[in-house]
């Protein structure tokens, strides 16, 4: 079967394209299982922090499709393709967006040692942690898979900005929002954190930081957790080469340091100065005085603490916390408007041109009507699709026809189950291929609360028929279903655009 238009697969953010196949099926190959997980494209829990898909395993096709075949273009890593383990960005064939480290062949020998270690960050959920939501253990491939975020580092923000620096109520917010995660994987039995660092503070769609979950596994098995200059790295680590609950928080202070400073100050330099009584000396100097000494003064004496040389004198996440969370001074405030970016577009609420009867009922996502429109259709628009020789009318072709002939009654009659059944039938036969019988599987699969496969398949309709408005419009309806309104009102003004469009040419124009 053929790929589906580029048109679908159009990014959003950076102006390029994805030429990807939807998924026939979504395979696995061999790895180790700590237990059964269902296709990631196909499962996702509403309920975990805010939508955030269930942790699940991915093939290694699924992450080259999404990825363009790990094309340079792709690469999101701070220091491109010199980092030792690349990150990706990816898009999913249901429009996530996805972030996708990948390891070196030697990183991890052990599959089940990295499947058990995925898994333990896996669990994790929580607002301000960029989530895992996979892995890949593909042979001697090793994949993590994060939620992608698209504004950029606090190292680009702090270090690197163009427009306007972050302002100091925004700084704030930065780091009770690391203080904040960094607790909860405390209080989940996740206290250690590698390398963390500027780079590892990302921006969601709404400009809110969070902290990157690839922090919470090692970049290899026996490897180095500290990459960043030994001047920041704890001393008990220069010491021992192990990372403990106490140097994350040594690290965290060196966080605080770059947010007070808007530099990388080495920690025994700002110590220092500190100790001189400088404070004010450490402050950016783009913040043109516009902050709370008194809150700078907090912030200075928490970032002292955390650098002490001895591990014992350092604090817990929690006082972190404590300290940090009185000082936050505009918490209405939008983190787009304090960070200067634009904010996530909302998904315009209806299309610009006039609807159809099918297209007013997928726009209400009345799935009662597209059901009604799909039994008056019948298989009208699937002519020209199959071009079958006397040959090809064997037992198994009638067999194939009987099964789609028991999937339409069961359509008519609104027992949809079973009309997924014999549709599937029809389906993995494979010797005809109809766009008809995957759309109406696709709205069977609405009606029984199943958007993933039902996107799936009205991508396949696409895929057989490339200008077929129903295609369209039973994709716009799933991607609502799925809560991607920007996606799902695109979608239903390409399905509207191409009605008028055969229209047009019905009519000879």
């Amino acid at each position: 079967m053929g790929c589906c238009p580029s048109s679908f697969l159009t990014e959003t953010h950076p102006e390029k394209q994805q030429n990807q196949q939807p998924p026939h099926h979504v395979h696995t190959h061999n790895h180790i299982h700590t237990q059964p997980h269902p296709p990631p494209s196909l499962t996702a829990d509403p309920s975990a922090a805010g939508g955030v898909p269930s942790f699940s395993e991915f093939s290694f096709s699924d992450l080259k499709a999404a990825t363009d075949n790990f094309s340079s273009d792709f690469i999101v890593s701070e220091s491109g393709e010199k980092a030792p383990n690349l990150v990706y960005k990816g898009r999913l064939p249901n429009r996530r967006w996805i972030a996708v480290k990948k390891f070196t062949k030697a990183a991890w020998p052990d599959p089940k040692q990295f499947v058990d270690e995925a898994s333990g960050v896996g669990k994790l959920r929580h607002s301000r942690l960029a989530n895992l939501i996979g892995y890949c253990c593909d042979g001697d491939e090793r994949l993590l898979v994060a939620e992608y975020m698209p504004n950029d580092t606090l190292a680009k923000h702090l270090f690197h900005w163009e427009n306007q620096t972050i302002e100091w109520a925004m700084r704030l917010r930065v780091a009770l929002s690391i203080a904040e995660t960094l607790n909860y994987c405390s209080s989940e039995g996740r206290p250690l954190y590698h390398d963390l660092n500027a780079y590892r503070v990302l921006f969601d769609e709404e400009g809110d930081p969070r902290l990157s979950c690839f922090g919470l596994m090692k970049n290899s098995r026996d490897g180095k957790s500290y990459s960043t200059n030994l001047a920041y790295t704890p001393p008990e680590y220069l010491r021992n080469g192990r990372v403990t609950p106490e140097s994350v928080i040594y690290s965290f202070g060196t966080v605080l340091l770059d947010l007070l400073s808007g530099k990388h100050i080495p920690p025994s330099h700002a110590l220092d100065m500190i100790q001189g009584k400088a404070n004010m000396l450490l402050m950016d100097s783009h913040l043109e005085g516009k902050f709370s000494k008194e809150e700078a003064a907090v912030v200075v004496n928490l970032a002292s603490k955390c650098l002490q040389y001895e591990p014992r004198e350092r604090p817990d996440t929690k006082e972190l916390v404590t300290t940090l969370a009185p000082l936050q001074t505009k918490p209405d405030v939008p983190s787009y408007i304090m960070l200067g970016i634009p904010k996530h577009d909302e998904a315009p609420s209806t299309p610009q041109r006039p609807l159809s009867a099918m297209g007013e009922a997928c726009s209400r996502m009345d799935l009662t009507a597209i059901h009604q429109i799909l039994v008056a259709t019948h298989y009208r628009d699937d002519e020209g699709t199959n071009e079958l020789s006397f040959q090809e009318w064997t037992q198994q072709m009638r067999d194939m026809l009987e099964a789609r002939k028991r999937g339409d009654y069961a359509f008519r009659d609104k027992d949809f189950k079973t009309a997924i059944e014999n549709y599937s039938q029809f389906i993995d036969v494979g010797t005809m291929v109809s766009p008809t019988v995957f759309a109406r599987r696709s709205l069977c699969y609405l009606l029984c609360d199943q958007p993933d496969p039902a996107l799936r398949d009205a991508m396949q309709a696409q895929c057989v028929s490339p200008d077929w408005p129903t295609a369209f419009y039973m994709q716009s309806v799933a991607l609502a279903k799925l809560d991607m309104q920007k996606d799902a009102a695109d979608m239903l003004n390409e399905a509207t655009a191409l009605e008028e469009k055969r229209q047009r040419g019905g009519r000879g124009a």
